[in-house]
């Protein structure tokens, strides 16, 4: 038994180590190819720079305008993902403690939302918000990914307040606690782990994402850092030293949150797993 669980553990760690490769190695590439000249991209893109050289961190930083474009970032995110998970919590809490025809409807209509494919409507989306004047506005694309988010988001917590005790809240009800109360003070702190989870998810996906800002945000005032990278890529060359200077400026804020915040991270993954 002692040798085959060694050679298991082998395999757990060729296998491991194989799957960080394919995930690192991309990564690296682009960070050894952020301090080489266009010209050294070009002639062999998978060579080691020749030395450390921040010149393109420097105009990547200027050309982008990058703190304006991180300003966006910064405030899209933090808005939608607080917004998602306020409205979700909420509307998940009513649906499992008002149990009726009409609110197993709703849920169901909400998770049935998850399957159509963002690709099918953004069409319609554009030419729909475009002609009532919703285009170029930051607050219109928090409004739609509170939308494309909720849904989720209500799936998840709806799993989780249905664990919670009722008990609970009949005590504090007892105690002179209203609805709104019981809902603050006493359900959401549990929702802890999942509140996490989704506020995981949601910041990787609103903060990286290209394709929604791109169809809502057309001014350059209005960019956010994924369309700022975009710059770059012109109709007949790319600046591709630059580009991918861009793109590590782009990565860096999400890593910082996640060294920062990493046990939390963990732990509420692992937490809401459990449950």
């Amino acid at each position: 038994m002692k040798k085959l669980n060694f050679k298991l553990n082998i395999i757990k760690i060729i296998g491991l180590t194989v799957v960080l490769v394919l995930y690192i190695v991309p990564f690296m590439f682009v960070l050894f190819n952020s301090f080489k000249t266009r010209k050294d991209i070009i002639l062999n893109p998978l060579a080691l720079p020749k030395s450390i050289n921040f010149d393109n961190y420097i105009s990547a930083f200027d050309k982008m305008g990058y703190m304006h474009a991180f300003t966006n970032s910064l405030i899209v995110t933090i808005f939608s993902v607080l917004l998602i998970i306020i409205f979700s919590s909420m509307t998940a809490y009513f649906l499992v403690r008002k149990r009726t025809k009409y609110t197993q409807i709703m849920f169901f209509i909400l998770v049935a939302s998850m399957i159509i494919p963002f690709q099918g409507i953004m069409i319609p989306l554009v030419k729909i918000y475009g002609s009532i004047g919703m285009l170029n506005n930051k607050w219109a694309l928090i409004y739609m990914y509170i939308g494309f988010g909720a849904a989720l988001a209500v799936f998840m917590y709806h799993g989780f307040i249905k664990s919670i005790p009722i008990e609970l809240e009949e005590a504090a009800m007892i105690d002179g606690c209203t609805r709104f109360q019981i809902f603050w003070k006493i359900v959401f702190p549990l929702l802890k782990p999942t509140t996490m989870t989704i506020a995981i998810l949601d910041v990787l996906w609103i903060w990286n994402d290209f394709l929604l800002p791109s169809l809502v945000l057309i001014k350059a005032a209005e960019r956010t850092l994924p369309l700022s990278t975009y710059y770059f890529y012109g109709t007949y060359t790319v600046d591709y030293g630059l580009s991918m200077a861009g793109l590590i400026l782009t990565i860096i804020p999400v890593i910082i949150v996640y060294l920062f915040m990493q046990k939390s991270i963990i732990n509420g993954v692992l937490q809401g797993s459990i449950k």
